[in-house]
């Protein structure tokens, strides 16, 4: 006998800071306390709300990216994720219809991961500052692209019944259902830093946080009525996925601790599928990267918040420039500051790294840089052949105050056709650029 379909639905909105996460993560943690068997995905490059994700519903969160990820791999991902659940929580990026100018199903906007997956959306509405007219934005998103379903609503920063029953009235004409309303509450924030919320695991409390979301969430959302819209989706292939990023070797040391966390579940899911093992360790403990392993890969994080215990790190330093004499290391974003020679923290005090790439980089004077990536590998090395073309994304608030004598690691462009320009740097078998992996083309 078969097994049932997987059952999925989307939190979405209009924009971002509707509600979005705090739905999402409410809904995860309550439906598991309910003896619901649940999983978490987040559209688009976002490695903070995933965790959160996994920590809410007890299996870890996953990335859907319809910029970035190939049709076949979503399909594949968002299987894998609910394979054992009876419902997947999918939360959208941004507005549910924002993305890039390309293609249809491919622009990374979150109506892409629904259409594809057939998945039914629930719209967040904030509906502070308005009333009747939370009705004609709701009637918009019902009619705006034809590929999406918006199976229902739940209203946010409701200020009280009567603002409630205006709201309501104004949605009244409409056939979608109401199914909650979300009082002004401050006590469901979550703390935040410069990249966004501070990460799960260094949130103070947090299960009780956790917790309290999911008390609130039930307490103000029709929970059997919100489970109802989901709908049974039966994506192309299931199992193991095929990697999004071959493996760069068959043992992988990867950093991992609070300084450096950014990895994505596809990728090291991905490289474990095809045989890999991977060995993790912390810069933050002092520990060197294992000398049995073929690569050395520090990842994105928060070493600007670490710099000062990171530089006086001499055993993971000194270990870290002995392994580059043999073996290939890489670094991405966080872990490509570590690897240069100096980094300058937002009080403008400056640490010395590791000097294996001639980089310096400050967060003295911080401007943020985001936005899709892809690259062309500027020469062969652990991550593939010269020319190899990957997709990714940046987001930093650091600047580079010299690139120093290095070559670059690769040439890359915008999701808008911008000429292709060179990024990162690259000495004899060490790497890397603020470009954030998230699949080969």
């Amino acid at each position: 006998m078969a097994a049932p379909s997987p059952r999925g639905l989307m939190i979405a909105a209009p924009r971002s800071g509707s509600g979005k996460t705090t739905l999402t993560i409410g809904l995860l943690r309550a439906y598991r306390r309910s003896g619901i068997r649940v999983a978490g995905a987040k559209c688009g490059p976002d490695y903070i709300d995933a965790a959160f994700h996994g920590a809410a519903c007890g299996q870890p969160g996953v990335n859907l990216d319809s910029w970035a990820m190939k049709p076949g791999l979503i399909a594949q991902l968002a299987a894998e994720a609910a394979r054992d659940s009876d419902l997947l929580i999918c939360e959208a990026s941004m507005g549910l219809f924002d993305g890039v100018p390309v293609q249809p199903g491919r622009s990374g906007s979150s109506a892409d991961v629904a259409s594809a997956l057939g998945l039914p959306v629930v719209l967040v509405l904030d509906v502070s500052a308005q009333s009747q007219s939370a009705g004609a934005i709701a009637k918009g998103f019902m009619t705006f692209d034809e590929r999406v379903k918006i199976a229902g609503v739940v209203l946010n920063r409701v200020a009280s019944e009567r603002h409630l029953r205006l709201v309501s009235d104004g949605i009244s004409k409409l056939a979608v259902p109401i199914l909650g309303s979300l009082p002004r509450s401050n006590g469901m924030a979550l703390p935040e830093r410069h990249l966004g919320l501070v990460q799960a695991g260094e949130t103070p409390e947090l299960e009780s946080k956790l917790d309290a979301m999911a008390e609130f969430v039930a307490q103000h959302v029709q929970m059997d009525k919100l489970f109802g819209c989901a709908e049974a989706f039966l994506p192309s292939q299931t199992g193991p996925y095929a990697p999004a990023l071959q493996p760069p070797g068959q043992r992988i040391a990867i950093a991992h601790d609070d300084a450096f966390s950014f990895t994505y579940r596809h990728i090291l899911d991905g490289w474990r599928n095809s045989g890999a093992e991977i060995r993790t360790f912390s810069p933050l403990a002092d520990e060197a990267p294992p000398t049995d392993c073929d690569i050395c890969w520090l990842p994105g994080g928060y070493p600007e918040l670490h710099a000062a215990q990171i530089a006086s790190a001499r055993h993971f330093l000194e270990g870290l420039r002995h392994f580059a004499t043999i073996k290939p290391v890489h670094g991405e974003c966080g872990g490509y500051m570590v690897l240069g020679e100096t980094l300058t923290d937002a009080a403008g005090t400056t640490y010395p790294m590791a000097g294996l790439l001639g980089v310096q980089t400050s967060l003295s004077k911080p401007k943020m840089r985001l936005g899709y990536r892809e690259a062309r590998l500027a020469a062969s090395g652990c991550l593939g052949p010269v020319g190899t073309k990957l997709k990714g994304h940046e987001f930093h608030y650091a600047d580079v105050t010299s690139h120093g004598s290095d070559e670059p690691f690769a040439f890359v462009s915008d999701a808008y056709g911008s000429d292709f320009a060179p990024t990162g740097s690259r000495r004899g078998r060490v790497t890397g650029s603020f470009f954030h992996i998230i699949a080969e083309t």
